[in-house]
């Protein structure tokens, strides 16, 4: 799973991810979590989950997207995103 952070700046906001090599700045939070979500859809359609992760001007976690990977062929959601989860049993 590929992190996507969005995260404030004293005049700004940033996107951070392992994917891109230079943080991207942006004057707006919504600017910055279009670009986010860009992202995502483009890693998505290589084959690799993500998560965005947005975070507030107190440092707190606002919200959390996931995005899962697609089929290249079908551009559906991937055999492994759509597989039911298990709860886990206890040992």
């Amino acid at each position: 799973m590929r992190i996507i952070d969005v995260k404030p700046l004293a005049h700004g906001w940033t996107v951070r991810s392992e994917q891109i090599d230079n943080d991207l700045v942006f004057r707006s939070g919504h600017a910055a979590e279009q670009a986010a979500l860009r992202l995502a859809d483009r890693l998505a359609k290589a084959g690799a989950p993500s998560e965005i992760r947005i975070h507030l001007r107190d440092g707190t976690l606002g919200g959390r997207f996931f995005s899962p990977a697609l089929d290249p062929v079908n551009g559906r959601p991937s055999a492994a995103a759509r597989a039911p989860s298990r709860a886990l049993e206890p040992a």
